[in-house]
């Protein structure tokens, strides 16, 4: 059940960080919004690391196989 939740986490966290990128590029945020923004997003990134951890998985065991849809998470695992 942990890997399940931490997958759907680390979906999440993925889908907000290319959305980061997106606003970031576009030029949409102003500094301090990036730096809080970054900054965010390094602490979920480690959250993220310490819970797999503690649960005894790796991020590459969270990226489930769509079938020929392809791995669920983008970018390879950790």
């Amino acid at each position: 059940m942990a890997a399940l939740v931490l997958t759907v986490v680390e979906l999440l966290r993925q889908l907000m960080e290319r959305q980061a990128v997106h606003r970031f590029d576009e030029g949409t945020l102003r500094a301090e919004q990036e730096d809080r923004l970054g900054t965010a997003l390094m602490l979920l990134d480690e959250r993220m690391d310490e819970l797999c951890e503690q649960h005894g998985l790796r991020r590459s065991d969270l990226n489930l196989d769509l079938g020929p849809l392809g791995p669920l998470l983008a970018g390879p695992g950790r």
